[in-house]
């Protein structure tokens, strides 16, 4: 399955064509590519029309179509809901999942986002700031909520930067990294959520995460140990250019790159779009009872240098 990403930032009109995904704009030359190709469509530009035979051959080849708003957010996805052979019965076991198992689940959810965190404040600064001893305490559904602690200190140091904070209103503060990193959760996002998806489980029934206006939910949840991803090319980012600068294709190629990059997984080379595949089958098997623990890597590091060109489509 391909780990292309296309972003339509810039007005245009999509159709299909003899099986083809034809990006028409009035400035250049239409751009060509093979549907099979394609594993998520950006769309990032209020004048963006397409065709309804896009979205149907996209969701039909396994592919997303995102809809981002002027904050680099997400406002609209398209899921590919190919039927699991076992999406029935796996369905009926995560809407009927235990506290406890829930509790369970959350726990090793919270214990790898904390030590990858740690992992990537020792692999950027020397140290690890204390979290990988944190994410060993964490008990069951994390009553101490130590992952927030564990996030406090994270982001007054991944960036170099104590005055940094997650969240922050522009308005207020002026433009920042946290564009950078909406724009990189949200291809994140999309990526685990077509994952669950192709497990035959439901993106909207989360485990912790339960905001009645958020479809997504489970995609929230399981996304969390693989945020440090996204966390590390802001990161590298910022390091070489002011976070106040206009956020523009290439920053957004640079991020992008994230999820279409390979990792190194225990002595494997692996794309993130099967680690995360992976992840979300453990998971299908664990509330179906088969398995007990979720298969959530140790660590991942990117094999490909980070100085060369990521392996992504941004039309204009």
């Amino acid at each position: 399955m391909s780990d292309r990403i296309l972003e339509i930032a810039n007005p245009a009109r999509l159709s299909i064509k003899d099986a083809q995904l034809v990006i028409e704009r009035e400035d250049c030359l239409p751009f060509i590519t093979p549907v099979s190709g394609v594993n998520m469509l950006l769309l990032a530009h209020p004048q963006v029309t397409l065709t309804q035979a896009v979205v149907s051959r996209l969701a039909e080849a396994g592919a997303m179509v995102v809809t981002i708003d002027h904050h680099y957010l997400p406002v609209a996805m398209t899921l590919p809901l190919q039927a699991h052979s076992l999406q029935t019965e796996r369905l009926a076991a995560q809407a009927q999942i235990k506290l406890v198992t829930r509790k369970h689940l959350w726990t090793q959810i919270v214990q790898a986002k904390i030590r990858a965190q740690g992992c990537l404040l020792k692999e950027l600064h020397g140290s690890d700031g204390g979290l990988i001893a944190t994410s060993a305490r964490v008990r069951s559904g994390d009553p101490e909520n130590l992952e927030a602690q564990a996030a406090r200190r994270y982001w007054g140091l991944v960036f170099g930067d104590p005055k940094f904070r997650r969240g922050a209103d522009p308005l207020e503060s002026g433009p920042d990294q946290n564009r950078h990193l909406d724009y990189g959760y949200t291809v994140l996002r999309a990526s685990v959520a077509r994952a669950l998806c192709a497990a035959g489980l439901h993106p909207s029934i989360g485990l912790r995460h339960h905001n009645r206006y958020d479809p997504f939910c489970l995609a929230a949840d399981l996304m969390e140990p693989f945020r440090p991803l996204i966390d590390r090319k802001v990161a590298k980012w910022i390091a070489h250019n002011s976070p106040s600068a206009p956020f523009d294709a290439i920053q957004k190629r640079w991020l992008i790159e994230a999820v279409t990059v390979r990792y190194w997984v225990n002595r494997e080379e692996r794309a993130l779009s099967d680690i995360l595949f992976r992840v979300a089958g453990s998971l299908a098997n664990v509330l179906s009872g088969s398995e007990e623990k979720l298969d959530l890597p140790e660590t991942l590091l990117p094999c490909q240098d980070e100085s060369t060109s990521p392996r992504t489509g941004v039309c204009g």
